[in-house]
């Protein structure tokens, strides 16, 4: 895993908060058949952790930013703010799609990218 480089003030768990992974389960039942999405969440519970720059997760999901704006992306400001610890990111490589899908972490990414485009996030990828 790269060390962080950024001097963010961004602090983090160790690991994803046990709440991701049913979030993370009901938002993959939308792209894919709900077997498929529980498989894809043990695999998430099961993976290693590993990091990448805000800027490239952005980039490989193809998401569009939040604004600041946004009352869930403005609490994650705010706990980056306090020194609290976010959540690490769940996310899924699609290789059908051909990008990354973030299966819970949206609203942390976009709070992220909004401080510090080049901190390292810490998640889970399957």
């Amino acid at each position: 895993m790269p060390k962080s480089r950024s001097k963010s003030p961004i602090q983090w768990r160790k690991q994803p908060a046990e709440h991701n992974y049913p979030a993370a389960e009901s938002y993959l039942t939308l792209l894919y058949r709900p077997g498929k999405a529980a498989r894809l969440v043990d695999g998430l519970r099961k993976a290693r952790m590993t990091q990448f720059m805000a800027k490239d997760i952005l980039r490989a999901s193809r998401v569009t930013l939040l604004g600041i704006n946004n009352e869930h992306v403005e609490s994650d400001r705010r706990k980056i703010r306090s020194h609290t610890e976010l959540s690490p990111l769940l996310l899924v490589r699609d290789a059908d799609l051909g990008w990354v899908v973030i299966a819970d972490g949206y609203h942390r990414l976009c709070a992220v990218y909004s401080v510090d485009e080049d901190a390292w996030i810490p998640c889970k990828i399957v």
